[in-house]
């Protein structure tokens, strides 16, 4: 698409993008105050890193519909940022955090430049899961007692959370009719949160619930005001505090600590937290994307460290990529990042405009919108997912979860890699594989038949996923790809879940992503992202089946052929053929068979002692029920041509000069050779693909590339084979 057909394009967008953007910003601006105010710090502050991150990503960032802003992942981290470098004071804290923001986003920048996006990739996924799930417990904590109308409420995430049933039985049984009305605002406000969903009304749903929230409560306060004779029952300290003159109150970062130990943690906690969650989101907006666009993670990670030095000097908390409003923005026909500029311009016009109304908002209805998103981060749903997909993920997880909880993110997400490298190693019983082959290159990219395929060796896990990554980023998604895992002995959670994903992608771009290898590795769970241990499985073969032997199954049924995945039986008419008189087949399997044709996988090695080889391919053998001449059919190359050389014969079928110039022909007794090469036999491996052929007086062993083959490869294969003994047998 030109430049001038992109630009009327944009314009022809601006409509549905400023709708978008005044929806998002509906949410945007209740999530804003509450979540600068469950971190400690003015309400102002979440709304002005909302407004700098949707003016400064918009124009420089590298994705298309993500609307940025602050990020719930950040609030317990920025809450204990303050409270720490305040030492008790929390408006110094505050200036001291805002500093530990700016120096924070300059990280991200220089990360950005040093192609760090990446960043994410060495982090486990069940580790990360439970890090998010133990900054919703944080939030839902601290947040329930506010909900409820007590802000004094102190003490670690524990001690918060044991203090619950006190609250409550406090709250029913106060007598402080501020604290009663506050707390039943939050009560009302949360039964909104939890039921919005639920009324499927169009103009009810026009306006999002955290804006249904404000609505109401600002309502509430005027029906007192205007109408009621009675005075407004909550007390102003319950209320939110906005500056007389929002233009001219902006606080100023003190550096003054920038060399004390606390700060540097403050700073790094802050930069590891927003690049994480920044990269989550990123990675999981481009999936909602109608245009099937994929985001520069690199130029965005810049914009979004850009804004955050900007929001930072400004007295606003970091600026993160954040899924929930990117997909409201989704949702509501956003198209491109103008929708993120116009969310940030309807915030100026809010606070400009409605600042004497948004004072009105009580602090417990932010905190039931908080309590809603705590509550949805931690949900015991999550914990059943991560269970599902095997229970080595459920002590990850839980194990960062407590970690994260007793003490901090960071000492949290390094005690989730450091149990999930100690899981890897027990179930593989082998420290010193992952050590000696951790910075060994293991993956190969190459491309033939117009297909990319890429195969990985020794082990693939978060530890070096990033190699993987690298080759399948090389990729474009319209293309075809096929990813072995064949020499691999060990496929770890993350690894799979990150591989659905580019599956995933390919899918929506009109490409082709197919895993194959993965036959024959012990699962803990039948879930698709279980980490994989390639180790002899016995007993039932239907069991555990992967993608690949369910598509080969259904091929069979489409042939009305058999399938054995895991044969008891050897195959024992393969050894006979001159293929693997020098090679020793280990294990034949994925058997697709009828009467006369047999199409599968063997896994057979070469050499012995340090020259051994291990080696996996996809073979089919025929059946011609006759006498079969032994001869060796091959494509023309440089090998053959030096083999003539060598006292090798290449037999020429007379009548066809172009025959015996593109095709290798070899074998014993020439005239049989010559006989059973018939002209419609030799027209028939002129118009179809090349395979390497050898017949004896047994039968046709035709074989690919000495690699397993993938689905699309294998019905070629079957067809090609199922037309070759109908022209011999005819």
């Amino acid at each position: 698409m030109g430049k001038g057909k992109r630009f009327k394009t944009f314009l022809s967008e601006i409509p549905q993008n400023i709708f978008a953007g005044f929806v998002v910003s509906l949410i945007a601006l209740p999530l804003g105050f509450g979540l600068a105010l469950a971190s400690g710090a003015p309400p102002i502050s979440g709304v002005i890193a909302a407004i700098v991150g949707g003016t400064v990503v918009a124009v420089l960032g590298g994705s298309n519909v993500t609307i940025t802003g602050p990020g719930n992942g950040l609030v317990v981290v920025v809450l204990a940022a303050i409270t720490t470098l305040g030492g008790g004071d929390m408006h110094q804290g505050y200036l001291y955090t805002l500093a530990a923001v700016v120096i924070s986003g300059i990280i991200m920048v220089i990360l950005s430049f040093l192609r760090m996006g990446a960043l994410g990739d060495y982090f486990p996924s069940s580790a990360i899961q439970g890090m998010l799930a133990a900054i919703g417990i944080g939030i839902f904590a601290k947040q329930i007692h506010v909900m409820l109308g007590n802000l004094n409420a102190k003490g670690s995430i524990i001690d918060l959370l044991l203090q619950m049933p006190s609250g409550i039985i406090d709250f029913i049984k106060t007598d402080n009719v501020s604290i009663f009305y506050a707390g039943l605002v939050g009560i009302i406000s949360l039964l909104i949160m939890i039921f919005y969903s639920k009324i499927r009304n169009k103009y009810f749903q026009l306006i999002p619930a955290p804006m249904w929230i404000v609505v109401l409560s600002i309502g509430m306060y005027y029906y007192y005001d205007l109408f009621s004779p009675a005075i407004y029952p909550i007390h102003k300290s319950l209320l939110i505090e906005l500056p007389n003159d929002v233009l001219s109150n902006f606080a100023f970062p003190d550096f003054s600590k920038i060399y004390q130990f606390e700060f540097i943690n403050a700073v790094i906690a802050i930069t590891l937290i927003a690049s994480i969650e920044s990269l989550l989101s990123i990675k999981a907006v481009d999936k909602l994307d109608t245009l099937k666009r994929r985001s520069n993670v690199n130029k965005d990670i810049r914009a979004l460290g850009l804004a955050t030095v900007i929001s930072g000097f400004l007295g606003g908390l970091n600026v993160v990529t954040v899924i929930a409003r990117s997909s409201v923005n989704v949702n509501n026909k956003g198209s491109n990042r103008s929708a993120n500029f116009f969310h940030a311009l309807f915030l100026v016009a809010f606070i400009l405009l409605f600042a004497t109304e948004l004072r009105k908002i009580p602090l417990p209805a932010l905190a039931a919108i908080l309590v809603y998103t705590g509550y949805k981060l931690a949900s015991p749903e999550n914990i059943v997912k991560v269970f599902k997909i095997g229970k080595e993920q459920l002590i990850i997880f839980l194990v960062t979860l407590l970690t994260t909880i007793a003490t901090n993110l960071i000492t949290g997400i390094l005690a989730g890699i450091c149990i999930t490298f100690i899981i890897h190693v027990f179930i593989n019983r082998n420290f010193m594989f992952f050590i000696t082959n951790l910075l060994k290159p293991n993956v190969l990219m190459f491309k033939e038949d117009d297909k990319y395929y890429v195969s990985v060796k020794n082990f693939s896990s978060f530890l070096n996923f990033t190699k993987l990554k690298s080759k399948l980023d090389q990729i474009p998604e319209t293309e075809e790809a096929i990813i072995d895992f064949s020499l691999c002995d060990f496929i770890d959670h993350s690894v799979m879940e990150n591989l659905n994903n580019y599956a995933e992608t390919f899918k929506r771009k009109g490409g082709y992503f197919e895993v194959i290898g993965l036959d024959g590795y012990k699962t803990e769970s039948k879930h698709p992202f279980a980490l994989r241990k390639n180790i002899p499985i016995e007993g039932d073969e239907n069991n555990n089946l992967t993608k690949r032997q369910k598509s080969l199954q259904n091929i069979c049924n489409d042939l009305k052929w058999t399938y054995n995945a895991l044969p008891k039986k050897p195959l024992t008419e393969i050894p006979h053929f001159g293929y693997f008189k020098t090679r020793k087949i280990n294990k034949v399997s994925n058997i697709l068979s009828n009467e006369n044709c047999s199409l599968f996988d063997v896994e057979f090695s070469e050499g012995e002692l340090i020259a051994k080889q291990i080696i996996k391919g996809t073979m089919m053998y025929i059946d011609i029920e006759k006498y079969t001449p032994e001869f060796t059919l091959d494509k023309e190359g440089i090998f053959e041509y030096i083999y003539h050389f060598t006292g090798f014969k290449d037999i020429h079928i007379e009548n066809h000069i172009d025959f015996s110039k593109r095709f290798y022909l070899s074998g014993k007794n020439s005239n049989q050779i010559k006989d059973f090469f018939t002209d419609e036999l030799i027209l028939f491996f002129e118009s179809n693909k090349y395979y390497h052929i050898e017949g004896n007086n047994k039968g046709l062993l035709i074989i690919g590339r000495e690699r397993l083959a993938g689905i699309k490869e294998i019905k070629t294969l079957a067809d090609f084979g199922v037309r070759l003994k109908k022209i011999i047998c005819s």
